[in-house]
Order: structure tokens, then C-alpha cells, then sequence
């Protein structure tokens, strides 16, 4: 049996403009260089957590690196993810949130996994 814990379904992203957009007017946002992150607690969800992942075209003019940057963002929350649900469960709450990548630099994996631990942490205070 393959192991739940460390996937990323469709139901966990982030698709509609309605949620998006009430996400920018109504969510609040902190950083956590070099991500910042908008974060709103919806009862309305129909998943527990839904995230969605930007890279600033502003910061990041090749097509080529901001994918690479959104690849390794999606397998650093793939990864440490558990720890969000289970609070999240255990709370009763339903979290939609965006990583919005703002850094300058292309950081390797092992940066980007340790970043996107502190924002999971930071989450689970909020």
C-alpha cells in the first residue's frame, strides 16, 4: 500500500478564483525569507489544506528558473506537510494558503526544505 502521508492530490491545490481572490482581500501574510505567505482560515473549504505556489516573474525573469523554484517549493511542503495536517486536524481547522517565493537567488534543496519547515511551524501558531 502506498504511503499517504507524502503526496500533494489535486484536492490539496489551490484552483479557484473565488478562494484566491478571498484569499488576497481577506487573508493576512507574514514572511519567512524567501517566502511570503498568505494564509486564510476557511470553513468553506472542501479539503483541510489548500495551497497554491507563485514565483515573482518580478524577481525571477527565466520561465526555466521559476519552475525550478516552484518544483523544489511543492517537494518541500510535499514533504514536511504532516505536521500542518495533524495540527490541523486535531484543531478542527481549514487553512488556505499561498507560498508566494520573493527571493532573488535560486537556493538549493536543502535551503528551501529548511525555510519551508519554519513556515509550516509558523503556520501552526497563527
Amino acid at each position: 500500500m502506498v504511503n499517504q502521508v507524502h503526496t500533494f492530490p489535486k484536492s490539496e491545490r489551490l484552483c479557484l478564483q473565488k478562494q484566491i481572490n478571498r484569499l488576497f482581500t481577506e487573508g493576512k501574510s507574514f514572511l519567512v525569507y524567501p517566502y511570503k505567505v498568505i494564509y486564510y482560515l476557511d470553513d468553506e473549504s472542501p479539503s483541510r489544506i489548500q495551497v497554491a505556489i507563485s514565483v515573482s516573474k518580478k524577481y525571477s525573469k527565466r520561465a526555466v528558473k521559476r519552475n525550478r523554484m516552484k518544483r523544489l517549493t511543492r517537494e518541500a511542503y510535499r514533504l514536511n506537510k504532516s505536521l500542518l495536517h495533524e495540527y490541523l486536524s486535531s484543531e478542527n481547522k481549514k487553512l488556505i494558503t499561498m507560498f508566494v517565493y520573493v527571493g532573488k537567488e535560486e537556493y538549493e534543496f536543502a535551503y528551501i526544505h529548511q525555510k519551508m519547515q519554519l513556515v509550516l511551524k509558523k503556520l501552526m501558531v497563527v
